[in-house]
């Protein structure tokens, strides 16, 4: 019986199952760069295709890259299973939009079509790491990041007031005509696109001290709040890295104590073989 146990594992061995080779295929070290590869020249077929609209040459190289997707999609839940390939939430995107791609190909809906054509595009953030790293720490830091909006809402709506009482007749109503009109005039003044000599030097022509209303609104919410919003994102960005330091430092550690431990036990052994 055991022989038998025996014989069949070492059958297993040189007999791989299905699953296991698609598995190897998923980790070897050439599998990704193909894909994000295919990614890439489906970026390029889209944009040759805005060029050369309705190419049945594109078309064709098009649908080779969506069934090729499949097959991808396909060894991989194979290779890792259902519940593994699920348990990461960027395969969830991956899956759905190609998924997408099948269900909306032959659709009369051209607007849609281009959508799901340029959503696989998005599919390069999980294919490279640093890329997927960015775009989750981005996401952790949107709770912290409430606070700073809660504030940047609060200062607009102040100073878009403000410029509706004082400055809605110097300047045409598109500008500080009403508080939508002031809102969206105060984001061109953060931005800094034609601030000065389309917004704040006519005003200023006519109101003079309306210098400390763009002055204090470009310190306070350009520089101050843009800094704080930046500080948040990179100080989540370095989480993961400190977290892997510290898992490193905790793994050294246990591992010198383990050793001390080993060499504290050689040395009463050898103590006791003295006496």
């Amino acid at each position: 019986m055991e022989l038998n146990h025996k014989q069949q594992t070492h059958h297993n061995e040189n007999h791989p199952s299905f699953k296991t080779k698609m598995k190897k295929l998923v980790e070897h070290k050439y599998f990704q760069p193909i894909v994000i590869g295919i990614i890439l020249l489906n970026g390029l077929i889209i944009v040759a295709e805005t060029y050369l609209t309705g190419n049945t040459v594109l078309l064709a190289i098009d649908k080779i890259i969506v069934w090729v997707f499949v097959i991808e999609l396909l060894i991989k839940m194979i290779g890792l299973g259902f519940k593994g390939y699920f348990s990461d939430r960027w395969n969830h995107f991956d899956f759905l939009i190609v998924i997408g791609s099948l269900l909306f190909y032959s659709t009369p809906f051209v607007s849609v079509l281009r959508l799901i054509r340029v959503l696989r595009l998005i599919r390069m953030i999980p294919a490279i790491p640093a890329l997927r790293k960015i775009i989750d720490s981005l996401m952790a830091s949107i709770p912290a990041l409430t606070g700073i909006l809660g504030l940047s809402v609060l200062l607009f709506s102040i100073y878009a007031i403000i410029g509706t009482t004082f400055f809605s007749d110097v300047l045409p109503y598109e500008y500080f005509g009403s508080f939508h009109t002031s809102l969206f005039t105060l984001m061109q003044v953060v931005t800094f696109e034609s601030w000065a000599s389309q917004v704040a030097r006519p005003i200023i022509n006519e109101v003079p001290w309306a210098w400390v209303y763009f002055v204090t609104f470009i310190v306070i919410g350009a520089l101050v709040i843009l800094n704080l919003v930046v500080a948040v994102i990179l100080s989540y960005l370095g989480q993961d890295d400190e977290a892997k330091r510290e898992e490193q430092m905790d793994r050294l550690y246990k591992e010198n104590q383990d050793l001390r431990n080993d060499i504290k036990e050689i040395k009463q052994l050898l103590m006791e073989k003295k006496a």
